[in-house]
């Protein structure tokens, strides 16, 4: 089999998968991404109601979890504040309060919480897309 080919019981599973998840996202405002096995909520926060709808979205997605019989690996989650000037909120999911993290890496690829364009996020910037291309091409 090519490096191109895909076992037809990992289509399966990435089926299944897809299926049973799909509707986790059932009434988020915020966005949110499914990727394999992780998920991203990601939501504005200039003001207090984007704060109250991360929030209202965690528990969303707490509630889905336990509906369907699973859990979020709290070890895992993280909040990433971006910007200056971000206020800094805090969130909980299973009554836990998320870790602030000064950075994530997420498929590969490193985001800080203040971005600024250098020959770094460049290189880094074309690594994604070289990253979404090799995704799109699947």
């Amino acid at each position: 089999m090519g490096p191109d080919e895909m076992h037809p019981r990992l289509v399966l599973g990435l089926a299944l998968l897809s299926n049973f998840v799909g509707d986790m996202d059932s009434g988020i405002e915020c966005s949110l991404g499914k990727f394999a096995d992780d998920t991203k909520l990601c939501g504005v926060v200039d003001m207090l109601e984007g704060r109250d709808a991360i929030q209202k979205d965690l528990d969303r997605l707490e509630r889905w979890a336990c509906a369907n019989l699973m859990k979020f690996s709290k070890a895992k989650c993280n909040v990433l504040h971006l910007c200056h000037g971000n206020p800094n909120h805090k969130y909980r999911l299973v009554g836990e309060w998320f870790e602030s993290s000064p950075e994530e890496k997420d498929l590969g690829v490193l985001f800080d919480e203040k971005p600024k364009m250098t020959q770094k996020h460049a290189l880094t910037a074309q690594k994604a897309n070289h990253i979404l291309g090799c995704i799109k091409r699947r």
